[in-house]
């Protein structure tokens, strides 16, 4: 993968942390593992079969828990700083060909701006959710926030330039239903 769709992937796998934190970290992490995009220096152990299965697990905890009435609640909580975390980990693990303060500050800039945007866009939309169902639609938001997570994390890794122009169609969206 030459530098700019890297840098491509990496935005958009970040802006899939703003939906769920880990799945875009296991994605890459199993496309590092076999070969299907090249790791960033320092970010080989993503693709190690120990960080594999505590991915693994940490997705799987976090995708039921958001099924659990409640537990979506706590999650909720101390998901935001998880998931900018976790997205500017998942951009800079992706973006080659960059000297590392280039890589960093990409990362941190556009792969933090793009999770802040996905995640207050799903929680205003959580928000809306719980109040007009009183919580019971939010395991169907919920199947909505993981699909749109595995989709744009899928799409980063195989086709970047259109997970990109999909990230930018999630930010219009949310600047129009800002003004609104």
């Amino acid at each position: 993968m030459n530098t700019a769709l890297s840098i491509f992937a990496g935005i958009a796998l970040a802006a899939a942390a703003g939906f769920r934190a880990f799945v875009p970290l296991l994605a890459a992490g199993l496309a590092i593992h076999f070969d299907l995009v090249d790791a960033a220096p320092g970010f080989a152990w993503l693709g190690e079969p120990v960080a594999l299965a505590a991915l693994a697990a940490a997705t799987l905890i976090e995708v039921i828990g958001y099924f659990v009435p409640g537990v979506d609640h706590a999650l909720d909580v101390i998901a935001a700083p998880v998931a900018l975390i976790a997205g500017i980990t998942v951009a800079a693990s992706v973006m080659v060909g960059l000297p590392d303060w280039l890589r960093w500050l990409a990362a941190i800039v556009a792969g933090g701006a793009a999770t802040t945007a996905t995640y207050s866009l799903t929680s205003l939309g959580r928000l809306k959710s719980t109040a007009v169902s009183g919580g019971l639609a939010n395991p169907v938001y919920a199947g909505g926030e993981l699909a749109g997570s595995a989709l744009l994390a899928a799409l980063a890794l195989l086709v970047p330039v259109i997970a990109l122009i999909a990230v930018a169609a999630l930010v219009l969206l949310l600047i129009r239903r800002r003004r609104r």
